[in-house]
Protein backbone atom coordinates (compact mmCIF):
# COMPACT_ATOMS: atom_id res chain seq x y z
CA UNK A 1 0.00 0.00 0.00
CA UNK A 2 1.09 3.32 -0.86
CA UNK A 3 2.57 5.52 1.94
CA UNK A 4 0.61 8.61 1.97
CA UNK A 5 2.01 12.00 3.21
CA UNK A 6 -0.57 15.01 4.43
CA UNK A 7 0.76 18.59 4.12
CA UNK A 8 -0.76 20.65 6.87
CA UNK A 9 -0.80 24.64 6.14
CA UNK A 10 2.25 25.79 8.09
CA UNK A 11 1.76 29.62 9.64
CA UNK A 12 2.22 31.97 6.88
CA UNK A 13 2.42 34.87 9.60
CA UNK A 14 2.93 35.40 12.86
CA UNK A 15 -0.23 33.69 14.70
CA UNK A 16 -2.99 33.62 11.74
CA UNK A 17 -5.62 31.53 11.85
CA UNK A 18 -6.30 30.85 8.12
CA UNK A 19 -5.63 31.66 4.73
CA UNK A 20 -7.06 31.52 1.21
CA UNK A 21 -6.23 29.57 -1.62
CA UNK A 22 -5.61 32.27 -4.83
CA UNK A 23 -4.28 29.41 -7.23
CA UNK A 24 -3.17 25.70 -6.97
CA UNK A 25 0.07 25.05 -9.43
CA UNK A 26 -0.73 21.41 -9.96
CA UNK A 27 -3.53 19.56 -10.17
CA UNK A 28 -4.56 15.81 -8.56
CA UNK A 29 -2.52 13.25 -10.29
CA UNK A 30 0.49 15.54 -11.13
CA UNK A 31 4.07 14.03 -10.10
CA UNK A 32 5.64 17.52 -8.20
CA UNK A 33 9.16 17.96 -7.12
CA UNK A 34 10.41 18.78 -3.34
CA UNK A 35 10.13 23.08 -3.15
CA UNK A 36 8.45 23.29 -6.45
CA UNK A 37 5.79 25.84 -6.76
CA UNK A 38 3.02 24.03 -5.06
CA UNK A 39 -0.13 26.47 -4.26
CA UNK A 40 -0.45 30.80 -4.25
CA UNK A 41 -1.98 31.44 -0.99
CA UNK A 42 -3.65 34.68 0.43
CA UNK A 43 -3.27 35.93 4.24
CA UNK A 44 -4.18 39.27 5.71
CA UNK A 45 -0.25 40.52 4.72
CA UNK A 46 0.53 39.24 1.27
CA UNK A 47 -0.10 36.50 -0.94
CA UNK A 48 2.33 33.95 -0.01
CA UNK A 49 3.69 30.69 -2.74
CA UNK A 50 3.94 27.38 -0.81
CA UNK A 51 6.43 25.22 -2.36
CA UNK A 52 5.98 21.78 -2.27
CA UNK A 53 7.32 19.89 1.07
CA UNK A 54 8.14 16.36 -1.42
CA UNK A 55 9.22 14.78 -4.38
CA UNK A 56 6.26 12.45 -5.70
CA UNK A 57 2.64 12.34 -6.86
CA UNK A 58 -0.35 14.48 -5.82
CA UNK A 59 -3.10 12.38 -4.35
CA UNK A 60 -5.38 14.58 -3.21
CA UNK A 61 -6.03 18.82 -2.99
CA UNK A 62 -8.20 20.23 -0.10
CA UNK A 63 -9.76 22.90 -1.39
CA UNK A 64 -10.44 24.46 -4.33
CA UNK A 65 -9.32 28.38 -5.22
CA UNK A 66 -11.62 30.90 -3.50
CA UNK A 67 -11.57 28.48 0.27
CA UNK A 68 -10.48 29.40 3.19
CA UNK A 69 -7.77 26.97 5.05
CA UNK A 70 -7.83 27.19 8.50
CA UNK A 71 -3.49 27.08 9.95
CA UNK A 72 -2.92 23.56 10.65
CA UNK A 73 -5.58 22.18 8.91
CA UNK A 74 -5.12 19.70 5.85
CA UNK A 75 -3.75 21.01 2.48
CA UNK A 76 -2.79 18.23 0.43
CA UNK A 77 -2.29 14.53 0.07
CA UNK A 78 1.59 13.10 -1.55
CA UNK A 79 2.63 9.61 -2.44
CA UNK A 80 6.43 10.08 -1.80
CA UNK A 81 8.63 8.79 -4.76
CA UNK A 82 10.89 6.37 -2.53
CA UNK A 83 13.38 6.77 -5.32
CA UNK A 84 13.94 10.71 -4.56
CA UNK A 85 15.73 12.18 -1.94
CA UNK A 86 13.35 13.76 0.64
CA UNK A 87 13.93 16.05 2.93
CA UNK A 88 14.27 14.60 6.54
CA UNK A 89 10.86 15.28 8.69
CA UNK A 90 12.71 16.86 11.48
CA UNK A 91 14.97 19.01 9.43
CA UNK A 92 13.75 22.60 10.24
CA UNK A 93 12.58 23.88 7.08
CA UNK A 94 8.68 25.38 8.05
CA UNK A 95 7.29 22.83 6.31
CA UNK A 96 6.09 21.57 9.06
CA UNK A 97 2.98 23.17 10.91
CA UNK A 98 3.21 23.91 14.96
CA UNK A 99 0.77 23.07 16.63
CA UNK A 100 -2.29 25.04 17.80
CA UNK A 101 -2.12 26.85 20.72
CA UNK A 102 -4.90 26.22 23.17
CA UNK A 103 -6.99 29.16 24.35
CA UNK A 104 -5.64 30.31 28.15
CA UNK A 105 -2.44 28.73 27.60
CA UNK A 106 0.04 30.05 29.54
CA UNK A 107 2.35 33.04 27.21
CA UNK A 108 5.91 31.65 27.29
CA UNK A 109 8.29 33.69 29.33
CA UNK A 110 9.61 36.47 26.77
CA UNK A 111 12.64 37.31 29.47
CA UNK A 112 11.08 40.78 29.67
CA UNK A 113 11.64 41.99 25.71
CA UNK A 114 8.46 43.14 24.00
CA UNK A 115 7.89 43.91 20.45
CA UNK A 116 4.40 43.71 18.17
CA UNK A 117 2.42 41.98 16.26
CA UNK A 118 1.19 42.52 12.55
CA UNK A 119 -1.80 44.47 14.48
CA UNK A 120 0.34 46.57 16.90
CA UNK A 121 -0.24 43.37 19.70
CA UNK A 122 2.58 42.10 21.80
CA UNK A 123 4.72 38.90 20.85
CA UNK A 124 8.01 37.18 21.85
CA UNK A 125 11.10 39.22 20.55
CA UNK A 126 12.09 37.77 16.88
CA UNK A 127 15.33 36.74 18.11
CA UNK A 128 14.51 34.75 21.18
CA UNK A 129 11.93 32.65 18.72
CA UNK A 130 13.20 28.68 18.48
CA UNK A 131 9.81 27.63 16.53
CA UNK A 132 10.80 27.80 12.77
CA UNK A 133 7.58 25.97 11.75
CA UNK A 134 5.47 29.40 11.34
CA UNK A 135 6.92 30.23 7.78
CA UNK A 136 6.92 28.75 4.46
CA UNK A 137 10.26 26.74 2.76
CA UNK A 138 13.54 26.60 4.04
CA UNK A 139 13.35 30.39 5.65
CA UNK A 140 14.20 30.18 9.29
CA UNK A 141 12.85 33.03 11.64
CA UNK A 142 15.20 35.86 12.92
CA UNK A 143 15.37 39.66 12.24
CA UNK A 144 15.64 39.04 8.37
CA UNK A 145 12.86 40.46 5.97
CA UNK A 146 12.78 37.97 3.68
CA UNK A 147 11.05 39.26 -0.32
CA UNK A 148 9.39 37.21 -2.26
CA UNK A 149 11.41 36.19 -5.02
CA UNK A 150 9.87 35.78 -8.74
CA UNK A 151 9.03 32.29 -9.73
CA UNK A 152 8.70 30.94 -13.18
CA UNK A 153 5.65 28.97 -13.91
CA UNK A 154 4.45 28.12 -17.36
CA UNK A 155 7.43 30.28 -18.88
CA UNK A 156 6.14 33.41 -16.96
CA UNK A 157 8.07 34.94 -13.96
CA UNK A 158 5.87 36.73 -11.26
CA UNK A 159 6.05 36.90 -7.78
CA UNK A 160 2.52 35.32 -5.93
CA UNK A 161 1.19 38.89 -5.31
CA UNK A 162 1.22 39.72 -9.64
CA UNK A 163 -0.37 36.43 -10.55
CA UNK A 164 -3.30 36.84 -7.59
CA UNK A 165 -3.68 40.31 -9.11
CA UNK A 166 -3.53 39.01 -13.15
CA UNK A 167 -6.46 36.30 -11.83
CA UNK A 168 -8.52 39.24 -10.21
CA UNK A 169 -8.00 41.75 -13.65
CA UNK A 170 -8.51 38.65 -15.61
CA UNK A 171 -4.94 38.82 -16.92
CA UNK A 172 -3.23 36.26 -19.11
CA UNK A 173 0.37 36.66 -17.61
CA UNK A 174 1.82 34.85 -20.78
CA UNK A 175 0.39 37.90 -22.71
CA UNK A 176 1.78 40.69 -20.73
CA UNK A 177 4.83 42.32 -22.01
CA UNK A 178 6.99 41.99 -19.01
CA UNK A 179 9.43 45.31 -17.84
CA UNK A 180 11.12 43.94 -14.71
CA UNK A 181 14.73 42.94 -14.58
CA UNK A 182 15.52 39.47 -15.78
CA UNK A 183 11.63 39.38 -17.65
CA UNK A 184 9.78 39.75 -15.01
CA UNK A 185 6.62 40.95 -14.78
CA UNK A 186 5.41 43.70 -12.43
CA UNK A 187 2.70 45.13 -10.82
CA UNK A 188 2.10 47.76 -13.16
CA UNK A 189 2.74 45.65 -16.19
CA UNK A 190 -0.60 43.84 -15.50
CA UNK A 191 -2.28 47.06 -14.46
CA UNK A 192 -1.63 48.48 -18.22
CA UNK A 193 -2.26 45.48 -19.02
CA UNK A 194 -6.08 45.30 -17.93
CA UNK A 195 -6.64 49.09 -18.66
CA UNK A 196 -5.45 48.93 -22.17
CA UNK A 197 -6.92 45.40 -23.14
CA UNK A 198 -3.97 44.23 -24.81
CA UNK A 199 -3.81 40.44 -22.61
CA UNK A 200 -7.06 39.40 -21.94
CA UNK A 201 -7.70 36.08 -20.27
CA UNK A 202 -9.55 33.88 -22.55
CA UNK A 203 -11.59 30.94 -21.82
CA UNK A 204 -11.98 27.52 -23.78
CA UNK A 205 -15.23 25.79 -23.97
CA UNK A 206 -13.56 23.16 -21.46
CA UNK A 207 -13.85 25.90 -18.46
CA UNK A 208 -9.92 26.38 -18.52
CA UNK A 209 -8.06 29.62 -19.86
CA UNK A 210 -6.80 29.37 -23.49
CA UNK A 211 -2.98 28.46 -22.12
CA UNK A 212 -4.33 26.36 -18.97
CA UNK A 213 -2.46 28.24 -16.82
CA UNK A 214 -1.99 27.32 -13.21
CA UNK A 215 -2.48 23.34 -14.16
CA UNK A 216 -5.00 23.16 -11.83
CA UNK A 217 -8.18 24.29 -14.48
CA UNK A 218 -10.48 26.79 -13.78
CA UNK A 219 -13.38 24.35 -14.50
CA UNK A 220 -12.49 22.15 -11.49
CA UNK A 221 -11.98 24.48 -8.74
CA UNK A 222 -14.94 26.90 -9.91
CA UNK A 223 -17.12 27.78 -7.42
CA UNK A 224 -20.50 25.24 -6.56
CA UNK A 225 -23.85 26.46 -7.67
CA UNK A 226 -25.05 27.91 -4.31
CA UNK A 227 -27.73 25.46 -2.50
CA UNK A 228 -31.25 26.56 -2.29
CA UNK A 229 -30.82 27.83 0.82
CA UNK A 230 -28.90 30.66 -0.12
CA UNK A 231 -29.82 31.48 -3.90
CA UNK A 232 -31.83 35.04 -4.01
CA UNK A 233 -35.63 34.19 -3.87
CA UNK A 234 -36.88 35.55 -6.63
CA UNK A 235 -40.22 37.25 -7.18
CA UNK A 236 -42.40 34.62 -9.58
CA UNK A 237 -44.56 36.37 -12.32
CA UNK A 238 -42.81 39.58 -11.81
CA UNK A 239 -41.16 41.61 -14.47
CA UNK A 240 -38.21 43.92 -13.50
CA UNK A 241 -39.75 47.25 -15.68
CA UNK A 242 -42.72 46.39 -13.57
CA UNK A 243 -41.44 47.52 -10.13
CA UNK A 244 -42.38 50.99 -9.12
CA UNK A 245 -43.41 53.05 -5.93
CA UNK A 246 -47.26 52.65 -6.68
CA UNK A 247 -49.06 48.98 -6.64
CA UNK A 248 -51.85 48.51 -8.90
CA UNK A 249 -54.20 49.22 -6.35
CA UNK A 250 -52.49 52.53 -6.23
CA UNK A 251 -51.31 52.69 -2.85
CA UNK A 252 -47.12 52.89 -2.07
CA UNK A 253 -46.08 49.61 -2.15
CA UNK A 254 -43.62 48.11 0.30
CA UNK A 255 -39.60 47.83 -0.59
CA UNK A 256 -40.22 44.07 -0.64
CA UNK A 257 -43.47 41.75 0.37
CA UNK A 258 -42.91 40.43 4.31
CA UNK A 259 -42.49 36.75 2.91
CA UNK A 260 -39.87 37.44 0.39
CA UNK A 261 -36.29 37.80 1.70
CA UNK A 262 -33.47 40.43 0.79
CA UNK A 263 -31.56 39.48 -2.62
CA UNK A 264 -27.81 38.96 -3.00
CA UNK A 265 -25.14 36.82 -2.37
CA UNK A 266 -23.13 36.42 1.43
CA UNK A 267 -19.66 36.93 0.53
CA UNK A 268 -17.42 35.42 2.52
CA UNK A 269 -14.53 37.60 3.74
CA UNK A 270 -10.97 36.44 2.78
CA UNK A 271 -7.44 37.74 3.35
CA UNK A 272 -7.08 41.32 4.27
CA UNK A 273 -10.79 42.29 4.80
CA UNK A 274 -11.14 39.15 7.02
CA UNK A 275 -8.35 39.92 9.47
CA UNK A 276 -9.53 43.10 9.72
CA UNK A 277 -12.81 42.14 11.00
CA UNK A 278 -11.04 40.24 13.74
CA UNK A 279 -8.87 43.30 14.55
CA UNK A 280 -11.45 45.27 14.72
CA UNK A 281 -14.06 42.97 17.03
CA UNK A 282 -11.03 42.30 19.18
CA UNK A 283 -10.97 46.35 19.34
CA UNK A 284 -14.47 46.67 20.26
CA UNK A 285 -13.73 43.97 23.11
CA UNK A 286 -11.26 44.98 24.80
CA UNK A 287 -10.80 49.15 24.72
CA UNK A 288 -12.38 51.33 27.04
CA UNK A 289 -12.45 54.27 23.70
CA UNK A 290 -13.59 58.19 24.42
CA UNK A 291 -13.24 60.77 21.67
CA UNK A 292 -12.10 64.27 21.88
CA UNK A 293 -13.39 66.92 18.85
CA UNK A 294 -11.74 70.25 17.60
CA UNK A 295 -10.38 72.41 14.89
CA UNK A 296 -7.14 73.27 14.24
CA UNK A 297 -6.51 76.82 12.65
CA UNK A 298 -4.40 76.62 9.40
CA UNK A 299 -4.77 80.78 9.20
CA UNK A 300 -1.43 81.69 9.66
CA UNK A 301 0.20 78.92 7.15
CA UNK A 302 2.68 80.54 4.86
CA UNK A 303 3.14 79.22 1.39
CA UNK A 304 1.65 75.62 0.61
CA UNK A 305 2.88 73.38 2.65
CA UNK A 306 2.63 68.98 2.68
CA UNK A 307 -0.58 69.22 4.88
CA UNK A 308 -0.02 64.88 5.77
CA UNK A 309 3.24 65.60 6.97
CA UNK A 310 2.68 68.95 9.31
CA UNK A 311 -0.07 66.39 10.22
CA UNK A 312 2.65 64.07 11.27
CA UNK A 313 5.11 66.68 12.83
CA UNK A 314 2.37 67.79 14.74
CA UNK A 315 1.49 63.79 16.29
CA UNK A 316 4.97 63.87 17.27
CA UNK A 317 5.13 67.57 18.77
CA UNK A 318 2.02 65.87 20.75
CA UNK A 319 3.57 62.77 22.14
CA UNK A 320 6.51 64.75 23.55
CA UNK A 321 4.18 66.61 25.19
CA UNK A 322 2.61 64.00 26.59
CA UNK A 323 3.76 60.68 26.71
CA UNK A 324 1.18 59.07 28.13
CA UNK A 325 -0.77 58.78 24.85
CA UNK A 326 2.22 57.37 22.79
CA UNK A 327 1.87 54.10 24.53
CA UNK A 328 0.60 50.71 24.94
CA UNK A 329 -1.30 49.30 27.11
CA UNK A 330 -1.67 45.68 28.79
CA UNK A 331 -5.49 45.35 29.68
CA UNK A 332 -4.74 41.71 31.60
CA UNK A 333 -1.84 43.01 33.46
CA UNK A 334 -2.57 46.56 34.02
CA UNK A 335 0.36 48.07 32.53
CA UNK A 336 1.52 50.97 30.39
CA UNK A 337 4.51 51.17 28.26
CA UNK A 338 5.60 54.74 27.51
CA UNK A 339 7.66 55.23 24.57
CA UNK A 340 10.26 57.29 23.46
CA UNK A 341 10.37 57.09 20.13
CA UNK A 342 7.44 57.74 18.06
CA UNK A 343 6.37 54.92 15.25
CA UNK A 344 2.99 55.92 13.52
CA UNK A 345 0.87 53.52 12.15
CA UNK A 346 -0.67 55.36 8.83
CA UNK A 347 -4.05 53.78 7.87
CA UNK A 348 -3.55 53.18 4.08
CA UNK A 349 -7.74 52.29 2.35
CA UNK A 350 -7.88 49.56 -0.20
CA UNK A 351 -10.46 47.82 -2.27
CA UNK A 352 -8.92 44.38 -0.24
CA UNK A 353 -9.20 46.22 3.05
CA UNK A 354 -7.37 48.39 5.43
CA UNK A 355 -3.79 48.23 6.19
CA UNK A 356 -2.00 49.91 8.84
CA UNK A 357 1.88 49.91 7.73
CA UNK A 358 4.29 51.74 10.34
CA UNK A 359 6.25 55.04 9.76
CA UNK A 360 9.53 54.55 11.61
CA UNK A 361 11.27 56.99 13.76
CA UNK A 362 8.85 59.81 12.69
CA UNK A 363 10.50 62.23 15.14
CA UNK A 364 13.81 62.39 13.62
CA UNK A 365 12.20 62.91 10.19
CA UNK A 366 12.40 66.11 8.30
CA UNK A 367 9.40 67.25 6.33
CA UNK A 368 11.14 65.03 2.88
CA UNK A 369 11.89 62.25 5.06
CA UNK A 370 8.20 61.82 6.35
CA UNK A 371 6.58 62.15 2.62
CA UNK A 372 9.41 59.84 1.05
CA UNK A 373 8.64 57.13 4.01
CA UNK A 374 4.77 57.65 3.38
CA UNK A 375 5.15 57.47 -0.33
CA UNK A 376 7.09 54.11 0.12
CA UNK A 377 5.02 52.55 2.31
CA UNK A 378 1.94 53.26 0.10
CA UNK A 379 3.57 51.74 -3.12
CA UNK A 380 4.41 48.67 -0.86
CA UNK A 381 1.03 48.58 0.06
CA UNK A 382 -0.29 48.86 -3.50
CA UNK A 383 1.66 46.11 -4.93
CA UNK A 384 1.37 44.27 -1.62
CA UNK A 385 5.19 43.59 -1.57
CA UNK A 386 5.40 45.20 2.20
CA UNK A 387 7.28 43.32 4.52
CA UNK A 388 5.04 41.79 7.81
CA UNK A 389 7.45 43.59 9.94
CA UNK A 390 6.84 47.21 8.63
CA UNK A 391 2.76 46.35 9.47
CA UNK A 392 4.21 45.65 13.25
CA UNK A 393 4.94 47.80 16.01
CA UNK A 394 3.55 51.69 15.91
CA UNK A 395 3.20 53.65 18.93
CA UNK A 396 0.62 55.43 17.92
CA UNK A 397 -2.29 55.70 14.73
CA UNK A 398 -3.26 58.35 12.11
CA UNK A 399 -6.18 58.12 10.22
CA UNK A 400 -6.68 60.47 7.22
CA UNK A 401 -10.19 59.91 6.27
CA UNK A 402 -10.50 63.77 5.30
CA UNK A 403 -8.40 63.37 2.18
CA UNK A 404 -11.94 61.47 0.72
CA UNK A 405 -14.99 63.15 3.59
CA UNK A 406 -15.82 63.64 6.72
CA UNK A 407 -15.39 66.20 9.42
CA UNK A 408 -15.01 63.94 12.85
CA UNK A 409 -15.13 60.86 13.29
CA UNK A 410 -14.46 58.27 16.47
CA UNK A 411 -11.55 56.08 14.58
CA UNK A 412 -10.87 52.83 16.19
CA UNK A 413 -8.32 52.46 18.65
CA UNK A 414 -6.13 49.01 18.10
CA UNK A 415 -4.53 47.83 20.99
CA UNK A 416 -1.87 47.83 22.98
CA UNK A 417 -2.08 51.22 20.65
CA UNK A 418 -3.41 54.25 23.26
CA UNK A 419 -4.42 56.38 20.91
CA UNK A 420 -5.44 57.13 17.41
CA UNK A 421 -5.38 60.80 15.39
CA UNK A 422 -8.18 61.38 12.86
CA UNK A 423 -7.99 63.92 10.46
CA UNK A 424 -11.07 65.55 8.64
CA UNK A 425 -11.55 67.51 5.47
CA UNK A 426 -10.06 70.81 5.05
CA UNK A 427 -12.71 73.40 4.88
CA UNK A 428 -13.06 77.44 5.48
CA UNK A 429 -15.26 78.75 8.31
CA UNK A 430 -16.09 82.36 9.55
CA UNK A 431 -14.25 82.69 12.71
CA UNK A 432 -15.10 85.46 14.91
CA UNK A 433 -12.16 87.17 15.86
CA UNK A 434 -11.36 90.46 17.66
CA UNK A 435 -13.19 93.01 15.98
CA UNK A 436 -15.20 91.59 13.90
CA UNK A 437 -15.16 87.79 11.68
CA UNK A 438 -12.56 86.18 9.18
CA UNK A 439 -13.07 82.95 6.76
CA UNK A 440 -10.01 80.61 8.33
CA UNK A 441 -8.96 77.10 6.50
CA UNK A 442 -9.32 75.05 9.37
CA UNK A 443 -9.37 70.95 9.68
CA UNK A 444 -11.41 68.74 12.31
CA UNK A 445 -9.24 66.82 14.04
CA UNK A 446 -10.69 63.85 16.04
CA UNK A 447 -8.75 62.27 18.99
CA UNK A 448 -9.78 58.62 20.18
CA UNK A 449 -7.78 57.42 23.62
CA UNK A 450 -8.53 54.51 25.99
CA UNK A 451 -9.16 55.72 28.93
CA UNK A 452 -8.14 53.04 31.05
CA UNK A 453 -4.63 54.15 29.92
CA UNK A 454 -4.90 57.82 29.78
CA UNK A 455 -7.11 60.53 31.70
CA UNK A 456 -9.62 63.25 30.09
CA UNK A 457 -6.55 66.04 31.33
CA UNK A 458 -4.05 63.76 29.55
CA UNK A 459 -5.85 63.69 26.02
CA UNK A 460 -6.48 67.21 26.38
CA UNK A 461 -3.39 68.24 26.78
CA UNK A 462 -2.09 66.28 24.06
CA UNK A 463 -4.65 67.53 21.46
CA UNK A 464 -4.29 70.69 22.18
CA UNK A 465 -0.37 70.50 21.99
CA UNK A 466 -1.25 68.68 18.30
CA UNK A 467 -3.33 72.04 17.23
CA UNK A 468 -0.31 74.12 18.97
CA UNK A 469 1.74 73.02 16.52
CA UNK A 470 -0.38 72.64 13.60
CA UNK A 471 -1.59 76.39 14.02
CA UNK A 472 1.91 78.00 13.54
CA UNK A 473 3.08 79.35 10.47
CA UNK A 474 5.81 76.67 9.08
Amino acid sequence: MADIKTFHLPDLGEGLPDATIVEWHVKEGDTIKLDAPLVSMETAKAVVEVPSPYTGKVVKLHGAAGDVIETGAALADFEPDPNAKQRAEAESTGHHHGPKKSVGSPAPDDGGKVVASDEGGEVKAAADREDEGTVVGAMVSGNTVHVEQAASIGGVKAVPAVRALAKKLKVDLARVRPTGADGVVTMKDVKDAAANGSAPLLSSPSGRGARGEGAAGAQRFASPEPSSALRAPSLEGRREDQRGPISLAGKPVRTAPPSVQASGQPEQLKGVRRNMARVMADAHAQVVPTTLVDDADLHAWIGKQDITARLIRAIVAACKAVPALNAWFDGKNLSRTMHPHVDIGIAVDTDDGLFVPALRNADVLDGAGIRAGIQRLRAQVEDRSIPPSELSGYTISLSNFGMFAGRYATPVVVPPCVAIVGAGKLSHDVVAVMGGIEVHRRMPISLTFDHRAATGGEAARFLKALLDDLARPN
